[in-house]
């Protein structure tokens, strides 16, 4: 039996979706996998929509696994949450899906929002939730900037050197940059994304927002294939994985 699972997480304290060769540290996959040996006392192998890094947090992230036995999808929510209450990891949803759905390969589009607060005031509630950035952002030069990305493009200049992508090609379907008072939103989406390239988007789009460089110059950068003339990773607390489309 095949099961597809919707999981919400905070990434915070987590190094990441991945399991770690040395399994020293915790990741998201290492107490999912867990959890469903508690309930169906045996081992799994947790296919991920999309790997997500450290610090970095999920509203619909996709995973599917294998069982030989059923389960009604209601137990599988109930129980392997119930062995997830001490982590930040919460199964929304299960299904149970043929053998031709794969939580990576059947993707259609993945989607993903990086949220940004810009006051002066520090963050309490928000910490660890969001990117603080104190100077005013001209959110006009980032939407103009943001068009540019838009389409079938080369995007070595927002790639990270470890990307394990056979190619820097991919397709942007929507970019979107949203001011609703001090918060700032970029939801992106696309059918596959490059390492740290929503990331690597985001921290150009600031450069541009507080005018250290122009709007114009997103389609320079991204013309360059290099990723020296982007801006910098913009930090991973702010990034969300919202969803995946089959």
């Amino acid at each position: 039996m095949r099961y597809k699972l919707t999981v919400e997480y905070c990434g915070t304290n987590y190094c990441g979706f991945q399991k770690q060769p040395n399994f020293t540290q915790k990741s998201v996959e290492k107490v999912l996998e867990e959890a469903v040996f508690q309930m169906a006392k045996t081992r799994v192998k947790i296919i991920t929509s999309g790997r997500t890094d450290a610090g970095v947090h999920a509203l619909g992230q996709v995973i599917h696994f294998d069982l030989n036995k059923k389960f009604e999808p209601h137990r599988i929510i109930m129980g392997l949450n119930n062995y997830l209450q001490k982590e930040e990891v919460t199964i929304l949803k299960c299904e149970l899906v043929d053998e031709n759905f794969h939580a990576r390969f059947s993707a259609k589009a993945r989607h993903y929002r990086y949220q940004i607060i810009n006051r002066t005031a520090p963050l309490t509630l928000e910490k660890n939730h969001a990117w603080h950035l104190g100077q005013k952002l001209d959110v006009e030069k980032m939407k103009k900037a943001a068009k540019f990305l838009i389409g079938t493009h080369d995007f070595s200049s927002f790639r990270d050197k470890k990307c394990q992508a056979k190619s820097p090609i991919t397709t942007i379907q929507k970019i979107l940059v949203i001011q609703n008072n001090e918060k700032i939103s970029i939801e992106i989406s696309a059918k596959s994304f490059l390492h740290h390239m929503v990331r690597n988007i985001v921290g150009t789009l600031i450069l541009i927002g507080s005018e250290k460089i122009l709007a114009e110059e997103m389609q320079q950068i991204l013309e360059s294939k290099t990723r020296t003339k982007s801006g910098p990773n913009a930090p991973a607390c702010g990034l969300y994985f919202l969803q995946v489309d089959y």
